[in-house]
């Protein structure tokens, strides 16, 4: 892929922020983030009371001598999260246009980023028809995530992705583990509200992101086309259409994409699950220090 935004500066931008998950977190132990249980980091919590079966290296010897009763100490519990990161990798997401492939892998990989750079762990599930691709297994550390990215690049977009199948079918779905991100256009007839289902279902936290070109937000075509759907099997296909384009016409496609623009999002608060969308002429970083900060995700 010709077009790219990956580079030293991009991520060195990056630094500064953290991904937030606004749930309960039942990762492995090593990471950053805080939960509710009570763990085994240096960090004071609280005290309880001394029950049979408890450490007695954890008993407050200053306290008994107060009170004459056996007190513990508890500290906070860090776990590390996983952030799995689903990403559409269908015709319309960037055959024809590359700046948008470009603008979704970069995405992507700035997800994955603030994810090992925090200490925890990432993958991309690249969603292709019906089923998911994880051609670099689970990333940890910075190292193997370069090596990763570079081959993220040479993404291909092709052919149609049906996103709950591919979702559903993945091996490495994970139950309370982390944030689970799905980029795409949700330009397509298939389902996708059945993904959303499981993945709540699997107790993570979701964060959709719709990415459109400013040519799919406001199409400023007008006169005769011959309209080709990038995602058609052939020329013949009933998806492809000549017709004469009105304002009228331009209008009724606005409203469209409002509307689904809205049912996706009311279908997300339904579900507490987060949702932007974003166009490629917007830079990345606006999107991650504006709209998804505003969301909670980041911090």
């Amino acid at each position: 892929m010709a077009a790219s935004y990956l580079n030293d500066q991009f991520f060195g931008r990056l630094e500064t922020l953290a991904l937030n998950l606004k749930t309960d977190l039942a990762g492995f132990f090593g990471g950053k983030h805080l939960v509710r249980t009570y763990g085994q980091t240096v960090e004071f919590a609280d005290y309880r009371e001394y029950m049979l079966g408890d450490d007695i290296r954890r008993i407050d010897w200053n306290l008994y001598s107060r009170f004459e009763k056996f007190f513990i100490k508890l500290f906070t519990d860090e776990r590390q999260m996983h952030t799995r990161i689903f990403l559409d990798c269908s015709a319309s997401m960037g055959k024809t246009d590359e700046k948008k492939g470009a603008y979704a892998i970069a995405v992507a990989a700035a997800l994955g980023f603030l994810s090992v750079h925090n200490m925890d762990k990432t993958s991309f599930q690249l969603m292709k028809g019906g089923v998911c691709e994880n051609p670099f297994g689970t990333i940890v550390g910075k190292q193997s995530f370069f090596r990763a990215i570079s081959s993220l690049e040479e993404l291909e977009f092709d052919g149609e992705t049906e996103i709950s199948q591919a979702v559903t079918s993945c091996v490495d779905d994970g139950t309370k583990d982390g944030l689970t991100v799905i980029i795409s256009d949700f330009l397509t007839d298939k389902d996708w509200k059945g993904a959303i289902d499981y993945l709540c279902y699997k107790k993570r936290q979701i964060l959709l992101i719709q990415v459109l070109t400013p040519e799919e937000v406001e199409p400023v075509y007008s006169g005769r086309y011959h309209l080709i759907d990038s995602e058609a099997s052939d020329s013949l296909d009933d998806k492809n259409m000549k017709l004469r384009i009105t304002r009228s016409m331009q209008v009724a496609y606005e409203d469209a994409l409002a509307d689904l623009i809205s049912d996706i999002s009311s279908f997300c608060v339904s579900r507490e699950a987060a949702f932007i969308t974003v166009k490629t002429d917007n830079p990345i970083e606006n999107m991650l220090f504006g709209e998804l900060l505003k969301k909670g995700i980041m911090s």
